[in-house]
């Protein structure tokens, strides 16, 4: 008997992907900057201000962690029409 089978492959991406504005800090729902992949498996989201607050404790904790908080700098503030 034949059996109809596909070929399946597991692949593990070399650098996760980049954060982006859905994805949400789980301490307080801002946008997160930081990912935290614990040793334990799974992961953990910051912003930007609850990574510094925790720093000491993630690196306790964390296999790796992908650090975007240069992205809050290269992006200017917003001008409004009445500072022109």
């Amino acid at each position: 008997m034949l059996r109809n089978e596909a070929a399946v492959t597991t692949a593990i991406a070399t650098h996760p992907a980049a954060l982006t504005a859905s994805d949400r800090c789980d301490r307080c729902g801002a946008q997160a900057y930081l990912r935290v992949e614990l040793q334990t498996g799974g992961e953990l989201l910051f912003c930007a201000h609850h990574a510094r607050e925790h720093g000491d404790k993630i690196r306790a904790i964390a296999a790796n962690v992908q650090d975007e908080t240069h992205k809050l700098q290269a992006t200017p503030a917003a001008i409004r029409d009445d500072e022109l």
